[in-house]
């Protein structure tokens, strides 16, 4: 009486698994398939065998782009073999070969062929579908990265990215951390060369980087790590600019530093604007020894910090003093609306270029009880 629930339970993880293994393209996975995929094939032939009009040639066609969708290249070469051959066989056992069979066989050979051709020139070495679910991994550790931890009152941080041509995956990234102490607060914005799709595995690995550093060095010593590693990989376009804050959260002071990127706004609550920072310095990957110029200060009650990347300020026709100051705009009218949510109404104002753009917002508010919000 009570078997089918357990036995239903032991089934689904069965299957589970079965999906795991395949998803991981190892080579167990890529057997497990094959072998269902060689016995449904061998199941059609015989229907085909029995009635052919049920399962004829082209039905078998399916079965290729199923093969195709799931398999690896060298268990595809078996599948599609043993597929031709058996959509071979049931044709000739139904009887003579005139000309529209001809034809089918024909386009049988020349589907073959280019299933072939297209899973040998995959650079990942796996099929579509398991190439995707790596990128979607890929995409998940880089925004991990950037996960901004609860933050006690009265603080609220927020971002907001998008990439470039909205494939997902972008040359823009943070990095974020919170001391054990939840003391002191450190957002790294970073802009990798290029964008979209083709910054998105050096974003990554600089992403990396940057995690196992950030929390451990001073800002200024955090900086020159990252740029010793950029230098270290040898690459014509491996720079990167990037800005750094570490905030007290007990006082409120902070201290940026800034490798190449846009310069970071500060909002005074009691002046009702956003002031240019004054923290400089040479973009990541370029000389061993960039120059830096720190900038500190106290923000109370209101203020905040905006910082960004040139994809939301930079266009064609004009320079970047105009895009910071259109962006001074929108971002106070943003912020008199309510810190909390002002990142995406400044980012949905963004129609320059075709770059990757991001916006980090740091508040500190003036009513505690939102700074979860």
């Amino acid at each position: 009486m009570h078997s089918g629930p357990g036995s239903s339970g032991a089934l689904s993880r069965h299957l589970r698994d079965r999906v795991r293994r395949w998803s991981s393209g190892s080579a167990e996975g890529q057997r497990e398939v094959l072998l269902l995929l060689v016995l449904g094939v061998t199941i059609s032939f015989a229907v085909s065998v029995a009635a052919y009009d049920l399962v004829p040639t082209p039905a078998y066609f399916v079965w290729l782009i199923v093969a195709m969708l799931l398999l690896r290249f060298r268990p595809l070469a078996v599948m599609t073999g043993w597929t031709a051959t058996l959509a071979v066989a049931a044709m000739v056992l139904d009887g003579p070969i005139n000309g529209p069979r001809a034809a089918i066989l024909a386009a049988l050979a020349v589907a073959v062929a280019l299933i072939l051709f297209q899973s040998s020139r995959q650079r990942s070495g796996l099929p579509s579908p398991l190439s995707e679910i790596m990128l979607a991994e890929l995409k998940k550790r880089l925004q991990a990265q950037g996960t901004i931890p609860p933050l006690p009152a009265p603080w609220h941080v927020e971002s907001a990215m998008i990439a470039a041509d909205g494939v997902g995956y972008a040359g823009d990234f943070l990095v974020a951390d919170l001391d054990e102490e939840e003391r002191f607060l450190e957002l790294i914005l970073v802009d990798v060369v290029g964008k979209g799709l083709g910054a998105g595995p050096h974003a990554l690995q600089f992403a990396g980087a940057l995690g196992g550093l950030v929390g451990a060095l001073e800002p200024r010593e955090l900086m020159a790590a990252a740029n010793r590693f950029l230098l270290r990989r040898h690459l014509d376009e491996s720079f990167a600019t990037a800005v750094h804050v570490r905030l007290d959260l007990t006082d409120g002071r902070y201290t940026i530093a800034s490798a190449g990127h846009p310069p970071a706004l500060r909002w005074h609550q009691a002046d009702g604007g956003w002031v240019v920072d004054n923290a400089r310095g040479m973009a990541l990957g370029i000389q061993p020894t960039p120059d830096l110029d720190l900038s500190e200060g106290v923000l109370g009650p209101g203020d905040a910090l905006l910082f960004y990347t040139d994809g939301v300020v930079e266009s064609r026709t004009d320079d970047l003093d105009v895009g910071i100051d259109w962006l001074r705009d929108i971002a106070g009218d943003a912020i008199r609306e309510g810190a909390v949510g002002s990142a995406q109404r400044m980012i949905k104002q963004v129609t320059r270029g075709d770059d990757d753009r991001a916006v980090l917002l740091l508040t500190r508010l003036e009513d505690a009880s939102r700074a979860r919000g």
